[in-house]
Parts: structure tokens; C-alpha cells; sequence
């Protein structure tokens, strides 16, 4: 087993609320690590929408996740969990995935129980599989993978659906057939969240999304309730759109842009976060 595979086996048993940011490509995953962050998440919806401009709405094929993956894998040490939305189709489809993501470098992967195409938890209209396809899928994930140590995290987005029991009562099937992380997801009510830990015995993660439908609870809290991850999946996607637009704004209105820190990444601490001083070393090191 890898050691980020250990460290994030460790991070899960620990049930105290490890933050977990999103990535949205290799630059944000190496400034999650940089920051002092203990694992980091590739967000099907921050790649979608940042390179494709597109919504979440399942328009991410597995080639395109498996080259992400490895460009994050590239990048950083840290965990790194990827999320694999459905499985790119049936349990045979999630099989061949797991092996891609697993060779790619994730160290957990993340499959969800949506009828495809999917869509973002916080979005209207999902609907989910019977809840037999998808403990096929978690099967079928646990096989694949030639390394025990990779985690299978299983997401339910059947609160929104079928309500709060039904989501609880499919993330203990998924227990039970393999699943090492349980996500509900889209909770709507704090007592469910408050009540979601005593129900299931699997490390939990909790998904905060910006301006989405689940209220949001302090993290001591969510410590206090033994929540394994509590994910912030594109709170740097939405920063970064934010930080773009006011730097962009500026430069429509002014006709120039300053170096000010307040506002753009000084030119050094950009070539800092993509390691130039250890390239340029490595070129003299070959050089004549």
C-alpha cells in the first residue's frame, strides 16, 4: 500500500473532519498541498466546468478523468480522492475504471448511485439507479482494485429523491458491499446531519457546497459528530472565477493591471508553486 493510501486510510478512521478542498486541475491541487492541507479532491463538476465551461452535467468521459488524475498525481503527494460520478456506465464499466483511476494515482475513488447522465447533488432533477445496480458497482469496484489500500467511497444522492431514511438505508447496503466512505449527499436539514453519524458505522464525508442546499455546520461540530472529510469541492473554483473577474474588470476599465498582491499572484510566487527553481537546476545539472 502507498503511503498516501495509508495516510488516507488513517485520515477516514480518524473521524475528526478533515477538511478536504476540491481541485479543479494540477495548479490548485499543488497550492491545496501548499497551503498545509492533508488530502485533496478532484471535483468531476471544477474539471467539467473549468475546462470544458460546461455544467455537471456528466459531460466528463473516464479517458479525460484518468488524464487529470495523473496530471494532480503529478503534482502532489498528498491523498488525492477522484470523483468518478457513476462509473462511466454499468459494473463492468466501473471495473475498467477503478484500474484506470488506480494506475493513474488516485488513492480513493468516489462512485455515485445517479441515473446517468448525472448531475450536480445540488441541482434539481436527479433521479438514482435501483439500489441492486449500484451495490453491482461498488462490487465491482472492490474487485478491481489490485491494491486493497484503495478506498471505495460510495455517494447516495437518494435523499433528494426517496428522503432522508431511504438515502441512510442505501448507504448501509453500500456498507455491506464493500464501500469504506459513505457520502450522502444534499442533506437539507441539520438534524439529519447531526443524526447521520449514529446511523452508520462507515467513516462519513460531509459536502458543503457554497449556495447548495445543505446548511452549513462549524467544523468543531461536525468534529464533535466524527465526520471522517468534510469536503469543500469547488470553494477554489469559485474563488478563482471570483479573483479572474475582478482582476479582468480592472484591466477592461483601467487598461492596465498592476502587480498587487491583493489582486494577482506576484509573478515569483507563481513560478514558485510550479517548482521553476528546481527545473532551472535541473537543466544546469545537465547542462555542457
Amino acid at each position: 500500500m502507498s503511503d498516501s493510501r495509508k495516510t488516507l486510510r488513517a485520515l477516514a478512521d480518524a473521524r475528526r473532519a478533515t477538511l478536504l478542498p476540491g481541485a479543479f486541475n494540477a495548479m490548485s491541487a499543488r497550492l491545496i498541498e501548499d497551503l498545509g492541507f492533508e488530502a485533496v479532491y478532484l471535483s468531476g463538476a471544477g474539471v467539467t466546468n473549468m475546462s470544458l465551461g460546461l455544467p455537471d452535467h456528466g459531460f466528463m468521459g473516464l479517458a479525460e478523468v484518468v488524464e487529470h488524475t495523473q496530471r494532480v498525481r503529478d503534482a502532489v503527494r498528498i491523498p488525492l480522492i477522484v470523483d468518478a460520478d457513476t462509473g462511466f456506465g454499468n459494473a463492468v464499466n466501473v471495473y475498467h475504471a477503478v484500474r484506470q483511476l488506480e494506475r493513474a494515482g488516485a488513492d480513493a475513488v468516489q462512485l455515485e448511485d445517479q441515473t446517468s447522465p448525472k448531475r450536480c447533488g445540488h441541482f434539481s432533477g436527479k433521479d438514482v439507479v435501483d439500489t441492486a445496480e449500484m451495490l453491482g458497482k461498488i462490487r465491482a469496484a472492490v474487485d478491481a482494485r489490485a491494491d486493497s489500500g484503495l478506498l471505495v467511497m460510495a455517494r447516495t444522492d437518494a435523499a433528494a429523491v426517496h428522503g432522508f431514511e431511504a438515502a441512510v438505508e442505501r448507504a448501509q447496503r453500500f456498507a455491506e458491499a464493500g464501500a469504506d466512505i459513505l457520502f450522502v449527499e444534499a442533506l437539507t436539514d441539520v438534524a439529519q446531519l447531526r443524526e447521520l453519524p449514529r446511523r452508520l458505522d462507515r467513516p462519513l464525508l460531509m459536502n458543503l457546497v457554497l449556495g447548495g442546499k445543505t446548511p452549513v455546520l462549524p467544523l468543531a461540530e461536525l468534529a464533535e459528530l466524527r465526520y471522517g472529510f468534510v469536503l469543500y469541492a469547488n470553494a477554489a473554483l469559485q474563488s478563482a472565477v471570483a479573483g479572474m473577474t475582478r482582476a479582468l474588470t480592472q484591466l477592461r476599465e483601467r487598461g492596465e493591471l498592476a502587480e498587487d498582491p491583493a489582486l494577482v499572484a506576484p509573478f515569483l510566487e507563481r513560478q514558485r508553486l510550479v517548482n521553476k527553481p528546481a527545473w532551472d537546476a535541473l537543466e544546469q545539472r545537465y547542462a555542457g
